[in-house]
């Protein structure tokens, strides 16, 4: 039997991130759709790596029976999945870390320290405004209009980031079994840690997508899906 998807969205935003890639994805897979603490429909709950292991593991729970789960997270929501494949890797068949391949220390840490506190300045108005521009003047109304319709979480943003300047490193991957993909945009400066990755995690394979900056599923919505499927197909049961 196909797998099942579990999918995780990045900072600020919600699972509706994934709205242009559930039309492209075949009918043998099931999907489910993850909301982290602080954003979406959890915007009331607290951020901390913990909650989101319980959260994520509720989702890879939820798999419909017979079917093997491939946990798929973007930029913060891949940190979120590294801290639950670290915990509870046996329950997975694959993991897709997309654009995510950094360590999250040294200098680039502190200009996400930065931009979490400016955030705050800014208020959550203006930046809803501000959000809403960039994302319609990089992308066509099809396909960001659902993810802007999701809404954005902003609130969160210095609490998650410090979690994961904490907590979160490429060795958490060094006993996992599974196989795993590193996906990444070809112009993502995150994509500049992946060494580091494949060290602590030598069964990982690497996929870079061409045309893609961080907002890689957006950039290039198509490749993005394809990238997940070829991966699913591949992993086996664990």
């Amino acid at each position: 039997m196909a797998a099942h998807l579990v999918l995780i969205h990045g900072s600020r935003l919600s699972s509706a991130q994934w709205a242009p890639q559930l039309p492209l994805l075949p009918e043998r897979f099931s999907v489910g759709l993850v909301d982290l603490p602080g954003h979406g429909s959890r915007a009331s709950e607290e951020f901390t790596l913990d909650r989101c292991v319980e959260v994520i593991d509720e989702a890879v729970r939820a798999a419909p029976a017979g079917r093997h789960v491939v946990l798929v997270g973007h930029s913060l929501g891949g940190y979120a999945a590294m801290a639950y494949a670290a915990q509870r890797g046996s329950a997975l068949s694959g993991l897709v870390l997309a654009d995510c391949s950094a360590t999250p220390t040294g200098p680039g840490a502190a200009i996400y320290r930065g931009v979490a506190a400016l955030t705050d300045r800014i208020g959550e108005a203006r930046m809803t405004r501000f959000n809403d521009r960039v994302l319609r003047r990089l992308y066509a109304p099809e396909r960001i209009d659902a993810v802007i319709a999701g809404g954005y979480s902003f609130a969160p943003t210095a609490a998650a980031w410090n979690e994961v300047m904490t907590w979160c490193r490429p060795a958490m991957l060094c006993a996992l079994a599974c196989p795993v993909l590193l996906l990444n945009g070809r112009w993502d400066q995150f994509r500049l840690g992946t060494n580091a990755f494949t060290r602590s995690c030598p069964q990982a394979r690497v996929e870079i997508i061409r045309g893609a900056t961080h907002f890689a599923n957006l950039d290039q919505p198509e490749a993005f899906a394809a990238a997940l499927v070829r991966f699913a197909d591949s992993v086996d049961r664990p």
